[in-house]
């Protein structure tokens, strides 16, 4: 397997391009659709904008149990291969089916139980809770797609299949942004929806990614094989599994527990002020989102290469990843800085909203560079299964920092000084990162790569 699979062979810089290329591409099309659907619905009103910024802590809960599980399976998948151990690789998969089957329940019992009373508790303008519950409601109830895409695309990446990945991502967002105006605005004889219909487009875009990513795999994807019925519980691959991705899960919890916290800040001086902070987030994941797809190229190469004891292609693909992703943030910045008025105007942005968001753009984006380090080490912690340590990284730079800053700042400065918390807790987070980092070099696992065989638990 070794021999064949190109992660172990290519040249990296070359194969690093080929994994991470399609990956960086659809997650531009996906920050493309994640703004699109807020600049249709900012069109409605921005108190339905509002909505949908504070629904987003759920939402954003969804994705890191999708995301978060699928690392764990994409580390323990490509490190199998890596040690040619397709038995290994086959009982991932199928354990994720299980796992992801799970996660979905979990959260239809949320859509049907939890969406009025969540809305309810962040705001006392009804027309606010009611958009956001039923935006809540379609996303949390219909969220079979999401999981299904994300386990799906995750298993064609671990195999460096990322083309196909890139495929069926695009299709999901391609899909959505046709679907938003029509089902938003009423267009073509649909009904008008309004917020609801962000929702709907969403998840059936989602949907038809998750169809078309089962059918890549069942049919271009020779190196697993998935019939459920083969399926046999085996604690040790569950518990491999779950060793990288309940960290990650917790990881990407804590952004979502950011996002709750910040909107609790912000709704203290205006729900104009929450509407800048979602469109905030919208925008920067126009920067954010590539350097993530190629951190999804990346870690399938870390994690083979970390299977077949190779430790200069890990090397060479952790600088390479870097460079690229400062430049990628770096351009983000630039942008920023030159033009948050033209960024803001795609919101219908009222006087307001440009008084608040514009300093907010110009200040936060100065975090980008820094954070591209601290996100590619994230990830490289993940692939050597260290999940433990993004997930340290990120609870310190969210909760530990960023929270209390902004709420001090708010207090002591209001909202133009509350925005400089975003870049004092990117520079503890990469403060953190390196000293993690070096002590992961120190460690005799580390050091033994390449000079022995390596045990295939994680």
């Amino acid at each position: 397997m070794q021999s064949e699979n190109k992660m172990g062979v290519q040249p990296v810089g070359r194969l690093l391009l080929s994994m991470a290329l399609p990956m960086m591409l659809s997650m531009i099309v996906q920050a493309l659709y994640n703004v699109v659907d807020s600049i249709f619905v900012s069109r409605l009103s921005e108190a339905a904008l509002t909505a949908v910024t504070l629904a987003f802590p759920i939402q954003s809960l969804m994705i890191a149990f999708g995301s978060g599980l699928g690392v764990g399976i994409n580390a323990l998948l490509s490190k199998s291969l890596g040690q040619n151990d397709r038995e290994q690789a086959n009982q991932a998969a199928r354990h994720g089916i299980v796992l992801f089957v799970a996660v979905y329940v979990l959260f239809l019992g949320i859509g049907v139980l939890a969406a009025h009373p969540f809305m309810a508790s962040q705001t006392s303008d009804a027309a606010i809770a009611a958009d956001g519950a039923a935006y809540l409601s379609i996303v949390c109830g219909f969220s079979f797609g999401l999981f299904g895409q994300f386990l799906f695309e995750r298993l064609l990446q671990s195999t460096g299949r990322t083309v196909y990945s890139m495929i069926t991502q695009m299709v999901g967002a391609i899909i959505n942004i046709i679907l938003d105006p029509i089902l938003i605005f009423g267009l073509f004889g649909a009904p008008r929806l309004g917020v609801a219909g962000a929702a709907a487009a969403t998840v059936f875009g989602q949907f038809c990614a998750a169809v078309l990513a089962v059918y890549f795999n069942l049919t271009r994807n020779p190196d697993l094989s998935l019939p459920v019925r083969r399926f046999r519980f085996e604690p040790r691959v569950l518990g491999n599994i779950l060793s990288v991705g309940i960290p990650s899960v917790i990881m990407l919890s804590i952004s979502s527990l950011m996002n709750l916290g910040m909107n609790a800040i912000l709704i203290s001086f205006s729900s104009t002020a929450v509407a800048v902070f979602g469109v905030y987030f919208k925008l920067q994941s126009f920067v954010f989102m590539p350097v993530i797809g190629l951190n999804n190229g990346m870690v399938p190469i870390l994690a083979y290469n970390f299977g077949a004891g190779k430790k200069e292609r890990m090397q060479k693909t952790i600088k390479l990843s870097i460079i690229i992703a400062f430049c990628i943030m770096l351009l983000g910045t630039v942008a920023a800085q030159r033009f948050p008025e033209t960024m803001l105007s795609m919101f219908d942005a009222s006087d307001e909203m440009l008084a608040i968001g514009v300093p907010a753009l110009r200040i936060i984006s100065i975090h980008f560079p820094i954070a591209a380090v601290s996100i590619v080490f994230s990830s490289v912690f993940q692939a050597l299964g260290n999940g433990i340590y993004s997930m340290l990284v990120s609870f310190c730079r969210q909760l530990v920092a960023l929270l209390p800053l902004a709420y001090v700042f708010a207090r002591l400065g209001g909202l133009d000084l509350l925005w400089w918390a975003f870049v004092l807790a990117e520079v503890v987070s990469l403060v953190l990162c390196l000293l993690l980092f070096a002590h992961t070099l120190r460690k005799p696992q580390w050091r033994a790569i390449g000079q022995r065989p390596l045990a295939h638990s994680a």
